[in-house]
C-alpha cells in the first residue's frame, strides 16, 4: 500500500535529508526494524537507509541508486510509473537472494518517491522448508488417523472431545461436528455411551481398557491412553475403539461358512464312496490318498507293478483301480491267488496245457491265465507262494512275452500286463533261496506300498461310518453307535484290516438288539483295548492320535479305580477332580453300564 504522509512533514524530511541529516531517533527508529530499508526519492535519490541497507547494499543517504543499484532503481522507476502499486520481486547481490518489496511514497495524491523492504531469502526458505516438512508430517498423520479402521478420539485434560476419526463416526454413526467441543460426561448424561474410558483414565492417570455400549446397541472394547506433557500434566486421552459386535457377527459367519465347508467335505466325500463304491476304497488318510495317486497314475502305463502290504489291507482292490484307470480297463482283468493253487497245478494254471499232457488233463488241452487275460491284466496275489520252477516260467515272459503250455513245443505271444502282490518280505525271502532275486526285480518295477488300517487312523471313522450304514441297508436294519462303543472301535489296532473291520461292522448291524450299537454289543476281543491297554504300549500306539491316546488313557484310569474304589465319590477324591466329572466321564467311556454301575447326570 502507498505511503502517505503530511506534505509540509514531508518536504521539511527532504530538506533536512538534503543535507544528509537525520535526526537520532529516526535513525534509531529505522535500524531498529530488523529487515533492510531505504527510501528514495523520484531522481533516484536515497534519503533514507538503516544499518541493515548500508551492510547489505552499501547504501545510505545521498547514494544515487542509478549508479549504485540500476537492477533495484530499474524495478523501482516501474514501481514510480505505476503509481500507488507495490511489488515484491527478488534480486541476488553478491550470492545473496533478497526478497524487496517496494512501496511507492504518495504527499497529497503525488507521488514523491518510494520504500524499499528487503530480507535474505535464505531465513524464508529455511522457514518454507521446515513448515513444507510439518505439513507433510501434518498430512500424514491424518492419512493414519481418517484410514484407520478402529475407531479413534482425542480428548483434552478436562475430558473435552478434541477429535474424532471416520471410523469412529461410522462406529457411533454421527457426524464429528455434533460431537466435538462436548464433554465426555456430558455425552455419559444423555445416554450416547453407557461410560467412558476417558473419564477413567482423568481419574487412574494411567492406561485403561473397558467394554461399552453405545446408544445404537454397538459393543466396543475401548482402551484410553494418557498424554502428559514434561512436567507431567495429563493434557491428552487418546482413546482406540474396536466394535466387537462386528467381530462377533464375523465370527459367526466364519462358523457358518466353516460349517458350510465341512458339509461340502462330506458331501465330497460322500461322492468319492460313491465313485469308489464299486472298488471299495475309502481314502482319507494322506498316505492312503497317495497310495491312490500313485495307483491312479501308475494305471496309465504297462509298468509291471508289485503291491505290498498287511493281509487284508485291500491290494486286490488297488489292482482293480490299476486297471480300471488303464487302457486295458475293457479287457478282462484276471486274479489269480498263488497260494490257494496246489504247487502241482499252479504252472499248468497260469500257462495252460494241451492234451494228454499230464494224468487227469482235459482232452481238448486248456488255455491259462496268461492266454486268457492276453489285452488285459493279470492279477498275482500272494506272489511269494509262486513255486520256483513256476518262478523260472513267470521270469521269462516278463524277459520276452511269450508263453508255451504244458505238453506243447511252440510258443505264442501274449500281450498281458502282470500286478502282483504279497504280504511278506521277498527280499528276506531272497536271502533265504526262497525266491529269485532277477524275478523281484522284474516284479518290483512300480512298487506301491498299501498301509495298514492302524496306519490309516483318518480313515476309520468314515469306514466304520460307510460299512455300518452298508450293511444296514443291505439288511434292512438301521442302526447307530453310542460314543463309548465308536471310541472303542477307533482305539482298536484292527491287525486283520479292512477286511476285519468289514466283518465286525456286519456282526454289529446283524446281532445288536437295541438301535444303539454300545459297548455290550462289542466283540470280546475289542473289550481289552478298552479297558486293559499297558501304558508302556507305544508300539501299540503308534499311528494313534493324541485324543485318542488321551481317551485310552483315561478310560483305563478309570477302570482301574472303579475295580479298586467302586464308587464314584472315592473315585474322585483318588483321581483329584469333583463327582460330577468322574459321573460324566463314566458315561463318555460306558463305563457305568460295563461295570454294572449307573453314574447319574449332573444336575
Amino acid at each position: 500500500m502507498p505511503v502517505k504522509i503530511d506534505r509540509e512533514m514531508f518536504q521539511n524530511f527532504v530538506h533536512e535529508s538534503k543535507m544528509f541529516h537525520v535526526d537520532k531517533f529516526s535513525q534509531a527508529l529505522v535500524n531498529a526494524m530488523g529487515v533492510g530499508f531505504m527510501a528514495v526519492n523520484t531522481s533516484g535519490i536515497t534519503i533514507l537507509a538503516n544499518t541493515i541497507a548500508n551492510e547489505s547494499f552499501g547504501a545510505y543517504p545521498g547514494v544515487d541508486i542509478k549508479v549504485a543499484f540500476p537492477d533495484l532503481w530499474s524495478k523501482a522507476l516501474q514501481i514510480l510509473k505505476r503509481q500507488n502499486k507495490s511489488s515484491e520481486f527478488s534480486m541476488q547481490r553478491e550470492k545473496k537472494n533478497y526478497l524487496i518489496r517496494v512501496n511507492p511514497i504518495v504527499v497529497d495524491s503525488e507521488q514523491v518517491g518510494a520504500i524499499c523492504v528487503f530480507v535474505e531469502s535464505a531465513g524464508l526458505e529455511e522457514m518454507a522448508m521446515q513448515m513444507s516438512f510439518f505439513q507433510e508430517i501434518i498430512g500424514e498423520l491424518e492419512a493414519i488417523i481418517n484410514s484407520s479402521t478402529e475407531g479413534l478420539w482425542i480428548c483434552d485434560g478436562e475430558a473435552n472431545v478434541l477429535r474424532m476419526n471416520p471410523a469412529s463416526e461410522r462406529i457411533h454413526d454421527v457426524k464429528a461436528e455434533e460431537i466435538i467441543g462436548r464433554n465426555m460426561q456430558e455425552l455419559v448424561d444423555e445416554g450416547f455411551i453407557d461410560k467412558s474410558v476417558t473419564l477413567e483414565v482423568i481419574k487412574v492417570r494411567e492406561v485403561v481398557s473397558i467394554l461399552q455400549y453405545s446408544e445404537k446397541g454397538r459393543k466396543l472394547v475401548i482402551t484410553g491412553t494418557p498424554v502428559f506433557d514434561p512436567n507431567g500434566k495429563l493434557i491428552r486421552v487418546v482413546s482406540t475403539m474396536r466394535d466387537i459386535t462386528l467381530i462377533e457377527t464375523l465370527q459367526r459367519e466364519l462358523e457358518e461358512q466353516e460349517a458350510m465347508r465341512n458339509q461340502l467335505s462330506s458331501h465330497m466325500l460322500e461322492l468319492q464312496n460313491m465313485e469308489l463304491e464299486s472298488r471299495r476304497v475309502i481314502a482319507k488318510s494322506p498316505c492312503m490318498l497317495k497310495t491312490l495317486r500313485q495307483a491312479i497314475k501308475v494305471g496309465s502305463v504297462d509298468s509291471s507293478v508289485l503291491l505290498l502290504g498287511e493281509s487284508g489291507v485291500g491290494k486286490g482292490i488297488i489292482a482293480e483301480i490299476i486297471h480300471k484307470n488303464s487302457h486295458r480297463s475293457e479287457k478282462p482283468l484276471i486274479r489269480i491267488n498263488c497260494g490257494a493253487i496246489p504247487d502241482s497245478l499252479i504252472e499248468s494254471e497260469l500257462f495252460g496245457y494241451e492234451k494228454g499232457a499230464f494224468t487227469g488233463a482235459r482232452s481238448s488241452g486248456k488255455p491259462g491265465y496268461l492266454e486268457l487275460a492276453d489285452g488285459g491284466t493279470l492279477f498275482l496275489d500272494e506272489i511269494a507262494e509262486l513255486p520256483s520252477p513256476s518262478q523260472v516260467k513267470l521270469l521269462r515272459f516278463l524277459e520276452d512275452g511269450r508263453i508255451t503250455r504244458l505238453g506243447e513245443t511252440r510258443s505264442r505271444t501274449v500281450d498281458v500286463r502282470i500286478l502282483a502282490a504279497t504280504h511278506r518280505n521277498l527280499e528276506e525271502m531272497i536271502g533265504q533261496g526262497k525266491f529269485r532275486l532277477d524275478l523281484y526285480y522284474r516284479l518290483k518295477v512300480v512298487p506301491i506300498n498299501v498301509p495298514a488300517v492302524r496306519e490309516r487312523r483318518d480313515c476309520i471313522l468314515p469306514l466304520i461310518q460307510h460299512y455300518i450304514e452298508f450293511f444296514g441297508t443291505k439288511n434292512g436294519i438301521y442302526k447307530r453307535l453310542t460314543r463309548a462303543a465308536l471310541d472303542a472301535l477307533l482305539s482298536y489296532p484292527y491287525p486283520g484290516n479292512v477286511r476285519e473291520l468289514m466283518n465286525i461292522c456286519e456282526r454289529l448291524v446283524v446281532m445288536s438288539e437295541t438301535d444303539w450299537i454300545d459297548l455290550k454289543d462289542l466283540p470280546s476281543d475289542i473289550i481289552p483295548h478298552v479297558n486293559e491297554v499297558p501304558i508302556d504300549a507305544t508300539e501299540w500306539m503308534k499311528g494313534m492320535t493324541l485324543q485318542q491316546a488321551m481317551d485310552t488313557l483315561e478310560r483305563k484310569m478309570l477302570t482301574n479305580s472303579l475295580k479298586q474304589d467302586g464308587n464314584q465319590r472315592s473315585i474322585a477324591a483318588a483321581l483329584g477332580v469333583n463327582q460330577s466329572t468322574i459321573a460324566r466321564k463314566l458315561e463318555k467311556h460306558g463305563l457305568g453300564r460295563l461295570f454294572g454301575h449307573t453314574p447319574p447326570r449332573d444336575e
